[in-house]
């Protein structure tokens, strides 16, 4: 499976990242802490390769805690910093600035070395959709800048905001890549609720989500459903899903749209526990 597609927003997304990259000092990207690696954008990383960068791994209270200190390590080792982040925590939010801080401060330094008048940091915030982007600079900024939606594709233009006397930010639209080589991709962000759920089979999605949590989250799985680390057949686990909850069509039959609509609520809300859909190791 090769999911393909590319807006004509996310275009024009990129080649104002890529005019507007000289801008700034840095780059703050962010990523989903459930799935850090993939929601990685391989177009953006071409395209920020010469610019310094930290890494914000967003949503940390709805991801696997264990697993997040590793991909910490993990960015840590390739020499990005990184951060894990609940944009309600406001001592995460301080964490935030004093790192981009520090990763500002270096270039200016080598401004007043030249003479050059001090002046607020600049960075560039990009991350793919639906990642939290504009709730994070609403907090950055401690008021409401940007708009937010539970939604992919809420921002569709570049902006500046000021965060405090510390730096400013250029906000830039969610960006996607044209295509998803590799299948796993794909359904880790359409289960996380980035890619929209009219593109992809939503049972199929809950299938990838229901067979990674039997082999790394199978007690989540049973408190939450009753089902066993070792049940294969998946129309035996829907079935008991949809009359647990009561997705049922006229006649009795269990309505297997509705069974994997309640399964990815119950992921992109927590319900499910706190789950992290990719690790280091299997990167």
């Amino acid at each position: 499976m090769t999911i393909q597609w590319f807006p004509g927003h996310m275009a024009k997304a990129r080649r104002e990242v890529e005019e507007r990259l000289k801008l700034v000092d840095f780059v703050m990207e962010l990523v989903d802490a459930r799935t850090p690696l993939s929601s990685q954008n391989p177009m953006l990383q071409q395209v920020l390769q010469q610019k310094s960068k930290m890494i914000v791994l967003m949503k940390k209270d709805l991801a696997d805690a264990s697993q997040t200190e590793k991909w910490i390590a993990y960015f840590r080792e390739k020499q990005i910093p990184a951060i894990a982040v609940d944009v309600n925590n406001k001592t995460d939010i301080k964490h935030v600035i004093q790192m981009a801080k520090g990763l500002g401060q270096a270039k200016l330094d080598k401004l007043l070395k030249k003479g050059i008048k001090p002046r607020a940091a600049r960075a560039m915030i990009v991350g793919i959709p639906n990642v939290g982007k504009s709730t994070l600079i609403n907090r950055l900024a401690n008021k409401k800048i940007a708009k937010t939606g539970d939604r992919p594709g809420i921002t569709k233009q570049q902006l500046w905001i000021k965060v405090k006397k510390d730096f400013e930010l250029l906000d830039t639209p969610g960006i996607l890549w044209p295509k998803f080589e590799e299948e796993a991709v794909g359904y880790r962000l359409a289960a996380i609720g980035t890619i929209k759920d009219q593109l992809l089979s939503l049972q199929d999605i809950t299938v990838f989500v229901i067979q990674y949590m039997q082999k790394h989250y199978p007690v989540q799985l049973g408190e939450r459903y009753e089902i066993a680390r070792d049940m294969e057949d998946m129309l035996e686990i829907f079935n008991i899903i949809g009359k647990q909850r009561g997705a049922l069509l006229s006649g009795g039959n269990i309505n297997f749209d509705k069974v994997a609509e309640i399964v990815l609520r119950d992921l992109r809300t927590g319900r499910l526990g706190k789950i992290t859909l990719e690790t280091p190791e299997e990167s």
